[in-house]
């Protein structure tokens, strides 16, 4: 929210993100129980011409520039090597902790969260079931379609159960700038209302 408050850009709401976060971290439980529950963040930070994924882990971060074609996030890591901005000190970290040698290639989600990433669009999880979703509209995805992903169960994208899904949001970011953007946000927790 502050990203889309503090900047015009999708990378200026990149940069407001990655300052923030190197200078307050991030936490907070992630539900109202008493259970504690805390995880790290992804952002698809979107805008007319251009979009960035950030995944984060503690206040360490990578970014990913969307050159084309479709891309989701999930409950994981999925920056693997290619890395447009980063940490100062992402690699370093790693390498200090023993889970990067400094000569293999470096990829980000199989470092910070011991991922198989060969494996990501190939199993049974949510983001794997989203990248399926979504590959099977590419070329013709739109808002309709977006809902109908954002809705559909059988993946767990829309979680039901002990884990909720709280609300979904889908946007029209037309590159002409004379077209009006459109914002969708779900007025239920339960997406598929």
């Amino acid at each position: 929210r502050l990203g889309l408050e503090r900047a015009d850009t999708a990378e200026k709401a990149l940069s407001v993100i990655v300052d923030l976060l190197e200078k307050y971290g991030q936490g907070g439980n992630c539900m109202e129980s008493s259970m504690a529950f805390t995880y790290h963040n992804s952002f698809l930070i979107a805008d007319r011409k251009e979009a960035w994924v950030l995944e984060t882990s503690g206040k360490y971060w990578a970014a990913e520039k969307i050159e084309g074609g479709i891309r989701n996030i999930s409950n994981q890591l999925s920056i693997t090597t290619k890395i447009d901005r980063e940490h100062p000190e992402l690699k370093e970290y790693a390498k200090s902790n023993g889970w990067w040698d400094g000569e293999k290639e470096f990829d980000f989600a199989a470092t910070y969260s011991y991922v198989n990433t060969a494996r990501m669009t190939t199993s049974g999880g949510r983001y794997c079931e989203g990248y399926k979703l979504l590959n099977k509209h590419k070329g013709s995805i739109t808002s309709e379609i977006m809902m109908e992903i954002l809705r559909d169960k059988e993946s767990g994208i829309n979680m039901e159960g002990g884990f909720m899904t709280t609300g979904s949001m889908v946007s029209v970011l037309p590159q002409q700038p004379n077209l009006p953007c459109i914002h969708f946000f779900t007025g239920t927790p339960d997406p598929a209302r």
